[in-house]
């Protein structure tokens, strides 16, 4: 059985430390582990690089970390939707590495496979490829990405059993898996908790073997990140 922690604070206990590597599931508002991230928050740790699609948003997400200073480098694919962190990157107080989008989910894949790196056509002859081995493969040319592997690895799921297999609801899946993955610990947090055996094997999107502990929060708040409304006739 995996430890089910009775919420999102002593799940984190002696966990975090500063200038920990913490990857973070979710796109935009859609799948992120949002107590997680509150109980990261009330750590106080600082000096953190943050792995994750984007950085949330101002006053939520990961954009509630940015406010408290405890992001000095982002790894990220997408950051157009925070002011605080345009404000603090455009001062020089934060570090960034933007990665597309699919080689930002493949290098967290590889993590979490035991590659340390592998070759790809996104971003030659861009600022992505900016000090990377290049390489030609059948004629054309290819950039060397490293994989990513972080310290500690924060998902949401909709169900888990009590070996810790996840099953994640719809598009909240998308990149819960690699980055549950990539962790060398991951903590998952669910709505709900089955015993093992209840969820059947060809629904598991994330086996338990990856997965350390789980939190329980049925209740977690789940906000809309662009709400649009059509007028009335």
């Amino acid at each position: 059985m995996k430890q089910v922690y009775s919420d999102a604070h002593e799940a984190l206990v002696g966990l975090v430390e500063d200038g920990m590597t913490i990857a973070v599931g979710g796109f935009g508002l859609c799948g992120i582990p949002e107590q997680l991230i509150l109980a990261l928050r009330d750590t106080g740790k600082k000096n953190l690089t943050a792995v994750s699609n984007n950085a949330g948003v101002d006053g939520w997400g990961l954009g509630l970390l940015l406010q408290t200073r405890q992001i000095r480098k982002m790894i990220a694919s997408y950051v157009g939707e925070n002011a605080e962190f345009e404000r603090q990157y455009l001062a020089g107080e934060l570090d960034l590495e933007f990665c597309p989008q699919g080689t930002l989910a493949e290098r967290m894949r590889a993590g979490g496979a035991g590659i340390p790196a592998f070759y790809t056509r996104s971003g030659v002859g861009t600022l992505v490829a900016k000090d990377k081995e290049h390489r030609e493969f059948d004629g054309k040319t290819y950039i060397m990405e490293r994989w990513i592997r972080a310290d500690i690895s924060l998902v949401k799921a909709w169900k888990a059993d009590t070996a810790g297999n996840l099953v994640y609801r719809k598009t909240a899946r998308n990149f819960n898996p690699m980055v549950a993955a990539c962790g060398r610990v991951t903590i998952a947090e669910v709505e709900e908790v089955v015993t093992a055996g209840k969820i059947d094997p060809d629904h598991v999107h994330t086996p338990g073997i990856y997965v350390d502990g789980l939190v329980l929060t049925p209740r977690s708040e789940k906000r809309i990140e662009h709400r649009v409304t059509r007028g009335a006739a």
